[in-house]
């Protein structure tokens, strides 16, 4: 009897894939890199063959290293990119490139959605138009006519591979619920395409794909697919979900009250709900969990945890001076500098947003070291620039709590190398004053859209509880009560200083 699991993450970076037994162990993994194109400034595109080629050999990587017989795969499930489109035609093929959640073409667009229906397309989607699926549609529309006349569906890689593995036509496209708040045009509540804000904005209904639940078994292998993948034909394929609603579930975020930290490139701080709400302030947007009847409100730093990366290469060798001349400090080191350091009141601040801030939308705003004394050192700046993400979580936090009135979080569970920071850990249990607790499990997405093709197969019975048994906790580190007071005034200092230099910045 078949009893194994495929979950598969096709990333910005590349298309992950890790095959799992029954019980949650990790028999193999495979990467393959991902391919941008990007021909001039602003486009960034993928194209979509190439996402599927790449869901192919690492499927065929799996059951080789593993040594998996083809009849031991119950059922496989995709996540992937969530903000960008795909056109296919009437034949299921794709006829536009992958146009990338990274693709600023659109931005016109964007700022004609929120002239004309910002308020409305935020209560109903629960994002803010952004650089997502609604700007994009009315892009292709407005400056690609002759293609857009050919296009029966717009699709997202995860689906769009689907698609493919099980040769579905336009008729048969989708989109799980799990990328509804992107859509710019759903009644995301209801699970459903709002009519209203597709006949303002001149959207096709008919060019927008079935609605369908993540665990919905969307088709089989077909036998060309089974020839490319290694599967066998007849093999079940899940609808899978979107790429950050998997790395959720993937932390065990099953529950209410239950925060995740993504600390990845960026640094992503989401909770877990029993309701919707659209935040006001555009800070938070609010989307489905693969969950039923759960919903993660999210905010991200964009580049967060890269900001540490670029200290150690390049800031980190100007500060270190090792026996053989100037050298970079590994992360040990800096960890080690910063864990060194007490928090103090006149501690110097850093805004984490060297790229501009996404969480709200201050484009302009950039990075900054701010209150620099001489007696500050490297391990003052390192703890500074790990204190920025921790700060901006506590107004994410504080966002959520202030929106949903008796809401309490219970705990954030890590995922992401940023994990593995003790100091770090440390630093975001004081500032949130909640516990941190490092995810014991490193497979990220393709775990969670693993434990998505085991609830579309029958071999779980719900998810949460499936997510309960898999996922392992690792040691909490508590808040400090003392500390509490400490990161309230330094939390105001911080969101006042932002202020002030997203002004300055904007006065340009």
């Amino acid at each position: 009897m078949a009893s194994k699991l495929i979950g598969i993450d096709i990333g910005t970076q590349g298309t992950k894939a890790a095959l799992f037994s029954e019980e949650g162990k990790c028999l193999a993994e495979a990467f393959k890199k991902s391919n941008l194109f990007q021909p001039e400034p602003g486009v960034v595109e993928e194209d979509p063959e190439e996402q599927l080629d790449a869901v192919c050999i690492t499927i065929k990587e799996l059951l080789k290293s593993s040594g998996t017989a083809p009849s031991d795969i119950a059922c496989i499930a995709i996540d992937g990119q969530m903000a960008g489109v795909i056109g296919v035609g009437k034949d299921g093929r794709n006829i536009t490139p992958y146009d990338s959640w990274l693709d600023t073409r659109c931005a016109p667009y964007i700022k004609k959605l929120k002239a004309d229906a910002a308020e409305d397309i935020l209560n109903k989607t629960g994002c803010a138009p952004s650089f997502n699926h609604g700007p994009k549609k009315i892009w292709w529309k407005n400056e690609r006519p002759e293609i857009y006349k050919d296009i029966r569906a717009f699709v997202q890689p995860g689906g769009y591979a689907v698609m493919r593995l099980c040769g579905l036509k336009a008729d048969e496209a989708f989109i799980d619920v799990t990328y509804l708040h992107f859509s710019g045009f759903a009644d995301n509540r209801n699970s459903k395409w709002d009519r209203d804000l597709c006949t303002r904005f001149g959207i096709d209904l008919e060019k927008l794909p079935n609605i369908v639940r993540p665990d919905e078994i969307m088709g089989k292998i077909i036998p060309e697919m089974a020839a490319r993948t290694g599967l066998l034909a007849g093999t079940p394929v899940a609808a899978g979900c979107g790429d950050t609603a998997a790395s959720f579930l993937s932390c065990g975020a099953a529950s209410e009250g239950v925060c995740v930290d993504v600390a990845g490139t960026a640094s992503v701080y989401a909770s877990t709900t029993a309701e919707f709400r659209a935040d006001k302030k555009l800070i938070l947007g609010c989307g489905q969990s693969a969950v039923p009847g759960l919903w993660h409100p999210y905010a991200y730093i964009n580049g967060g945890g890269m900001n540490l990366e670029w200290f150690r290469k390049d800031i980190g060798t100007m500060l270190h001076k090792s026996g053989s001349g100037d050298a970079a400090l590994d992360f040990a080191g800096l960890n080690e500098l910063a864990a060194g350091v007490s928090p103090r009141h006149d501690d110097p601040f850093f805004i984490p947003h060297l790229a501009g801030r996404v969480s709200p939308a201050q484009p302009d705003l950039r990075g900054a070291w701010a209150g620099l004394t001489w007696s500050h050192n490297a391990g003052h700046l390192f703890r500074a620039v790990c204190e920025g993400v921790a700060l901006e979580y506590r107004i994410y936090q504080q966002t959520l709590v202030d929106m949903y009135v008796g809401f309490s979080p219970v705990e954030i569970r890590i995922t992401g190398g940023g994990g593995k920071s003790a100091v770090w850990n440390r630093i975001k249990a004081d500032a949130l004053q909640i516990p941190v607790i490092p995810v014991d499990r490193q497979e990220g997405a393709p775990l969670g859209s693993a434990l998505i093709a085991g609830k579309a197969c029958g071999m779980f019975t719900d998810l949460a509880s499936a997510a309960g048994g898999w996922i392992k906790k690792d040691i909490p580190t508590n808040p400090s009560a003392e500390l509490a007071e400490h990161y309230r005034t330094r939390a105001a200092r911080f969101e006042s200083l932002m202020n002030a230099l997203n002004s300055w910045a904007e006065s340009v």
